[in-house]
């Protein structure tokens, strides 16, 4: 996809990035003393993490394209730490633990097996209490143009983690069709035990 230019994540930055930048607010308000440890996973070529350094958190990110880590680590910020590693296999990259796990898009591009996968990663990779804020696309009839993903799939995949908020997504500079999709934010927080 990087190769081809195609890359849909990237336009939709511009248009998410009020919206994500108060989600972010709110997480690190939410944190007593020092945010912690974040993990953005399907990183691509850092547009986002770098909004986890500016607030305070210990940011990585991670993607499963050298490239696109490369591109990442040359953009900077040097405060961020970027590794190559795959979503469906996140204990594999020796990454430690997070404390807040963000996930802007990847997570619905995977199959069922793979999303579950990526649930029991970020699961492994939590500490106690950590938060995960996804950002996914719902199904629509554009299934083979936008792969989308129900609540239900989203929550089948994270059983170890509760729900806590859901809430819509902009849509303003998707475009034709990712803005027939309801994209929405989920927020969810690590269960105990």
């Amino acid at each position: 996809m990087y190769r081809l230019g195609l890359t849909p994540w990237e336009r939709y930055g511009p248009a998410v990035g009020a919206q994500l930048g108060a989600l972010l607010d709110r997480e690190t308000r939410e944190r007593p003393g020092t945010p912690g440890r974040a993990l953005d996973i399907g990183c691509g070529r850092g547009q986002f993490t770098p909004e986890l350094a500016r607030r305070g958190w210990e940011a990585v990110g991670v993607d499963v394209v050298p490239q696109a880590v490369e591109a990442a680590r040359r953009k900077g910020p040097a405060e961020v730490t970027y590794a190559v590693g795959d979503a469906t296999d996140l204990e594999s990259a020796g990454l430690g633990t997070f404390d807040l796990l963000l996930d802007i898009g990847c997570f619905q591009g995977l199959d069922p097996d793979q999303r579950a996968a990526e649930g029991r990663g970020a699961t492994a990779l939590a500490a106690p209490g950590a938060t995960l804020l996804l950002l996914a696309f719902g199904p629509s009839r554009y299934q083979r143009l936008v792969e989308g993903v129900t609540q239900a799939q989203i929550e089948a995949a994270l059983p170890a983690w509760e729900l806590l908020t859901v809430q819509a997504a902009v849509t303003d500079g998707l475009g034709w069709p990712m803005n027939r999709t309801a994209p929405q934010w989920y927020r969810f927080r690590r269960t105990t035990g």
